[in-house]
């Protein structure tokens, strides 16, 4: 038989079967063979995943995610689980998926040193952060994550940071000013503040000084977009229940953030504004380099190491797309995190006077502004409030990871499986979920004592006041606020710079107390991170009464 015969007849019988396929047909075979796929891993999982008691599914849709996002407390909820079940438990989660809970100390060393390797970002916090940021170093994972990284580490080196802490104290002496001002304006003898505003417009204002050589303005009052859109979100009210089912389940399905729901909108509005601002600082910054304007004088500043790093010649080269979404995260983390430390550091001072008077007098008694190296080693009490607002308020409460790989994890106590098994370590599959609780393990009575849940910075300064368990994290100083291993927070120096210059000044020239006295409630509202709020006060609002200090 003549073979073209043969393929014709074949090429008819295609054509003929393809025709009479519909689009509902296409997408039901997509939907059977993602589920097949689904239901494959899912049972390789499960087959090779040690199986550990946790929690019951209380919620058919949500698992345990509703609870522990809706709660006003989540590392509570993950510490009495910890309680109950043991080191490492099992939490379920959205669409019956699951995910482990590290609270062993020896099990996060072990995953701290395989962090952007065997465990990764999960699908849906990449996506989140490429369509938001782009492909920056949060995104970043393995060895693009190490190039990225090592191309940007000499500006937050320890000689970048101490010429930059005259920016920080500029920006606590604006808001001196402004406060005397309004104190002024009233009857002299204090005012009604709204603190986590003025912490915002601190933190935006150093660093885009100190990371970009450009002044947002945003204590004197000027009108920007950036300052309009991260003040926006930063008051944005309680996520609605539609909002916040959108948002559990954008992490298993991370198309749903395109979905136009009120808070997607402002981040693409975010996103947008950043985009504009970035592009105009590097191309400003590229042209004064080349005019020789510069003269070197910005080769350890951010936006001078990026414009470095974008060489084609550099050794960590970074294209513009990776330095873009560089100067993206850099604005978002260099504005969000700070500014909610010392916010929290403000309240923990107006609840606790007596701390706050104690920090006073170690201040006072210093007498002259203290440089960078002063901070570090000669003001002991504002290390120990630093640190231990670090360790009661983490500014980021948790993180999620994926397996890229089968993997067993060490404990340091054993547990007990859900068959009644007695094991010291545990086994996890490729593609299981991973969780550790920074709030649930900075403040964790079995890993700190008695006392972790309370304000106490005297346990920093106490011969044994850090209990030998707490010391088995390996993180700094033994707090998980920073995270650990290859993603350790690049500007943790930066940011304690900027909280001891900011704090030194304040707290100084001025006294802080609950508005409403010692008994002032306080919750979490929600900007791009947790954030305090007085309960009973619109957005994240904190007002405080301050007054100057009269000696």
């Amino acid at each position: 038989m003549d073979p073209s015969f043969l393929l014709t007849i074949l090429h008819d019988s295609l054509l003929r079967v393809t025709r009479s396929v519909t689009l509902s047909d296409v997408v039901a075979a997509i939907v059977a063979v993602w589920a097949l796929r689904g239901a494959f891993r899912s049972a390789r999982r499960s087959f090779k995943t040690t199986k550990l008691r946790g929690p019951p599914r209380t919620d058919f849709v949500f698992g345990a995610a509703k609870q522990i996002f809706e709660s006003p407390d989540a590392g509570a909820v993950y510490e009495a689980w910890a309680k109950e079940y043991g080191v490492v438990y099992e939490v379920p989660t959205t669409l019956g998926g699951k995910k482990i809970m590290l609270t062993d100390p020896k099990a996060l060393t072990h995953y701290y040193a395989r962090e952007t390797w065997t465990y990764v970002q999960t699908e849906s916090a990449r996506f989140f952060l490429q369509h938001h940021f782009g492909r920056g170093i949060l995104w970043s994972q393995g060895e693009d994550h190490k190039r990225q990284r090592k191309s940007l580490t000499p500006a937050f080196s320890q000689a970048a940071i101490r010429n930059l802490t005259p920016v920080f104290y500029g920006s606590a002496h604006k808001t001196k000013s402004a406060w005397e001002a309004m104190i002024d304006a009233g009857d002299g003898d204090g005012a009604i503040i709204e603190v986590q505003s003025w912490m915002n417009h601190i933190s935006l204002d150093s660093v885009g000084l100190a990371g970009f050589s450009h002044d947002f303005g945003s204590l004197v009052g000027k009108p920007t977009s950036i300052t309009e859109i991260f003040d926006t979100i930063g008051s944005s009210s309680k996520r609605s229940a539609v909002n916040a089912g959108l948002l559990l389940l954008s992490q298993v399905f991370p198309l749903l953030e395109y979905v136009p729901t009120p808070r997607t909108k402002l981040l693409c509005e975010m996103q947008r504004i950043m985009e504009d601002i970035s592009k105009d600082l590097l191309t400003r910054t590229k042209k004064e380099k080349e005019e020789g304007v510069l003269d070197g004088k910005e080769d350890k500043s951010i936006i001078g190491v990026l414009v470095k790093a974008n060489d084609a010649d550099s050794p960590n080269h970074l294209t513009h797309e990776e330095v873009l979404a560089q100067m993206k995260v850099l604005l978002v983390a260099g504005y969000e995190t700070t500014s909610v430390t010392m916010t929290w550091a403000l309240l923990e001072l107006a609840w606790n006077p007596n701390i706050q008077s104690k920090l006073r007098r170690e201040l006072l008694a210093f007498g002259e502004e203290p440089t960078y190296d002063q901070q570090q080693h000669s003001l002991p009490y504002l290390d120990a409030v630093l640190h231990e607002t670090l360790r009661v308020h983490p500014a980021v409460t948790e993180f999620d990871r994926v397996a890229a790989e089968d993997d067993i994890i060490p404990l340091s106590e054993p547990v007990v499986t859900k068959s009644g098994e007695i094991v010291n370590s545990i086994s996890v599959a490729r593609g299981t979920q991973i969780g550790i609780s920074a709030s649930c393990i900075n403040r964790s009575t079995e890993i700190w004592g008695v006392d972790a849940k309370v304000f106490r910075p005297e346990r920093w300064l106490e011969e044994g006041g850090i209990p030998r368990k707490a010391q088995d994290i390996r993180a700094y100083r033994h707090l998980l606020t920073f995270v650990d291993g290859p993603r350790t927070c690049l500007g943790k120096g930066f940011a304690m710079a900027e909280f001891k210059a900011v704090m030194s000044v304040l707290v100084k020239y001025f006294v802080f107390e609950m508005r409403d006295g010692p008994n002032t409630r306080v919750e979490l509202g929600r900007g791009m991170l947790p954030r305090p709020r007085i309960v009973g006060e619109e957005g994240t609002n904190v007002p405080l009464r301050i007054r100057r200090y009269e000696g």
